[in-house]
């Protein structure tokens, strides 16, 4: 190749590179853009879910809740039969009910904000046991409000949560993922009846915890670390009990769930959950040392009258 040749060899691979590099850059740029203008679309974003038999009353006073007017989001309604799609089997039908009244509210937050929950008229779901429930559904970084016009169990809420985040988010969750949770907000709850809601979560949490990490999916192993963590907690459950979570938990190891995110998403309940605790050993503290007081008190009222 002559000299002149070659010079016009690498003009014309310079042009070409120059301008490949050009055509690259300008589709990272806008690649770069699109996923920025979709973390926009998504970040923020508020849907709330509503129970399909409210009235007009009930419906305002669950928007006045949310602290929502028509309008400022995005509006869905859930029915009974959606309700009983997810909770059939799980619980009673009085649990259930037959009209969709429970409903939520779903607003996305940053990443890495993790979940928060609120629940208003709900008596026996709690916000721990919905965000354990949540986590495992696949919900990342919101925060959710359950509520009810009046008094109700609160297990038919968290359909309306999920529907309320794939429509916030604009993917669908993992149906098996969403039975899934389901089974554990169910599972928790019953649990909760015979040893305390907030033990019953904090159990239910660290068993999950437990066995993503390790990855254990035999139903042996789960049953042994359900043992130990409990005996670890100082709580006693039955083999009803044990056989439920192990159940529970055997579904719980085939999804892929990190245990890392899991305890990023619920490092705020998990707080709140532990200040509780304190707040509780705390009183017992109190009353016991105004108990002794008492018992102080009249020992000396009666050593004085006899004397």
């Amino acid at each position: 190749m002559t000299v002149e040749n070659r010079k016009s060899y690498n003009r014309i691979t310079k042009k070409f590179l120059r301008r490949t590099l050009a055509v690259l850059l300008a589709l990272l740029v806008s690649f770069s853009f699109s996923n920025l203008a979709l973390a926009d679309s998504v970040e923020g974003k508020k849907v709330v879910s509503l129970g399909a038999n409210l009235n007009e009353d009930q419906r305002a006073q669950i928007l006045a809740l949310f602290g929502v007017k028509e309008g400022e989001a995005l509006m869905l309604e859930v029915t009974n039969q959606e309700e009983r799609d997810y909770l059939g089997g799980l619980v009673s039908d009085e649990k259930i009910g037959k009209r969709a009244i429970s409903s939520a509210y779903v607003e996305i937050l940053e990443e890495g904000e993790g979940i928060s929950v609120e629940t208003h008229n709900i008596n026996w779901v709690t916000k721990e046991m919905y965000a354990n429930a949540m986590v495992t559904a696949g919900i990342e970084d919101a925060r959710v409000i359950a509520a009810a016009p009046f008094s109700v169990s609160g297990t038919a809420a968290l359909t309306g949560i999920m529907k309320a985040f794939e429509e916030a988010i604009g993917e669908e969750l993992s149906e098996e993922a969403k039975k899934i949770a389901n089974e554990e907000m169910v599972t928790t709850g019953e649990l909760g009846e015979d040893i305390g809601q907030d033990e019953a979560a904090s159990l239910v949490q660290k068993i999950k915890e437990r066995i993503i990490r390790e990855k254990i999916t035999d139903p042996e192993q789960i049953r042994q670390i359900i043992i130990n963590i409990a005996g670890d907690l100082n709580i006693n459950i039955t083999d009803e009990h044990i056989e439920a979570l192990a159940k529970l938990m055997e579904r719980i190891s085939k999804l892929d769930l990190s245990v890392e995110n899991v305890s990023k998403q619920l490092e705020k309940i998990s707080k709140g959950l532990q200040k509780a605790k304190e707040t509780i050993e705390a009183n017992k503290g109190f009353f016991q040392k105004i108990f002794d007081a008492i018992k102080e008190f009249f020992a000396w009222l009666a050593k004085a009258l006899r004397v």
